[in-house]
């Protein structure tokens, strides 16, 4: 209790001072046990964090019973928020019972309605669902950072973006038991670049249209990324019964090590369900893939099932080149209602036009 309310004085300092970018330092060497806390804002100046110890969530679910809040570290509304590990701090979320108990709680590390947020140099290991949510912010670079959790832990995406525009996430690495990186609806320019992702979900516009929503995404760029092991690569998942759009997506400069479904567009998604067939769909168009290369864990390296009423348009495939993991056999692609072109592909995407 005497660290919780240290680090909720030291919060409410730093956000009521004048002075031009106040420091908050988490020192090396220093581990600190926390429960769930919220830094909130508006500050009357940019705040800076500085990890280099060691912060662990309460690895006990019973510890945050009574809470209001489910998230475990949260920042909301600031403008000018750095968060640097330095290559040294790390963020445990001890999320082992978490997954055994199949809780429902949300985010390790969630930053909300922020605006202008640097986040760097940090090690996230084995979150209680996805270790880092970025939500209704605007201009935010995320960098140099190495996420881990087992394979097989659920639900544990690295990076969930949902509802922000203006967000750069580069040069880091990614191994967990969900996506990697996943862009869900309301986002905008969003880039990705210098990602190594697996195991994992692969990096995935979606899911989409859940339960009826009207899906707003456009302006997406993947590049320079490694997939290894994972059970996708470059993907885009949407439900039956959605609407709206996901467009404008680039998928580029891509490397397949041992990667499951390469390239696949999934508009029939629906985990854990036997799904029904329902005539809405999100509208996928203006999705290009370009060179794309490397070796698939399935023989099926393109996958193009889009809905069989709304169809996904301008679909272009430009030097493609993905080769099987396991044989000399080749590798195949299949398709449902999808168009476009393609040139200079292995495997050849038949439904598209040469």
């Amino acid at each position: 209790m005497k660290i919780f309310q240290a680090f909720i004085n030291t919060w409410k300092a730093a956000c009521g001072a004048v002075s031009s970018s106040p420091v908050i330092l988490i020192p090396q060497g220093k581990t600190f046990l926390l429960k769930p806390i919220w830094f909130q804002g508006p500050c009357k100046s940019p705040i800076q964090v500085q990890v280099k110890g060691k912060l662990l969530a309460l690895p006990n679910l019973g510890s945050w019973k009574g809470l209001d809040i489910h998230e475990w570290l949260a920042f909301s509304q600031v403008q000018g928020l750095i968060i640097d590990g330095q290559g040294q701090g790390q963020i445990d979320g001890q999320g082992y019972n978490w997954w055994k108990a199949c809780s429902n709680v949300t985010p390790a590390l969630r930053i909300s309605n922020c605006v202008n947020v640097r986040l760097s140099g940090l090690k996230h290991f084995n979150s209680q669902r996805n270790h880092i949510s970025i939500d209704g912010c605007n201009d935010v670079i995320v960098s140099g950072l190495h996420i881990f959790a087992p394979e097989q832990s659920p639900n544990t995406d690295g990076i969930d973006i949902a509802g922000s525009t203006n967000i750069q996430v580069m040069n880091s690495v990614i191994q967990t038991g969900d996506d990697c990186i996943a862009i869900n609806t309301l986002c905008s320019n969003i880039n990705i670049t210098g990602v190594t992702c697996g195991p994992g979900h692969g990096i995935s516009v979606g899911s989409l249209g859940m339960n009826g929503e009207v899906a707003k995404v456009e302006g997406i760029y993947v590049q320079n990324c490694t997939f290894t092991g994972s059970t996708n690569g470059a993907r885009i998942k949407t439900w039956q019964g959605g609407a709206g759009y996901a467009r404008h997506i680039i998928f580029d400069d891509i490397t397949l090590i041992n990667t499951d479904n390469p390239i696949i567009i999934d508009q029939y998604y629906c985990p854990n369900c036997v799904n029904q067939s329902q005539t809405s769909a999100v509208q996928i168009s203006d999705v290009s893939y370009s060179r794309i290369r490397g070796t698939s864990a399935t023989p099926t390296a393109i996958s193009l099932m889009c809905s069989q009423t709304q169809g996904c348009t301008d679909i272009r495939l430009m030097h493609i080149k993905i080769t099987s993991a396991h044989s000399s056999e080749p590798t195949s692609s299949k398709c449902i209602n999808a168009h476009g072109k393609y040139t200079d592909s292995i495997p050849k995407v038949d439904c598209l036009l040469p």
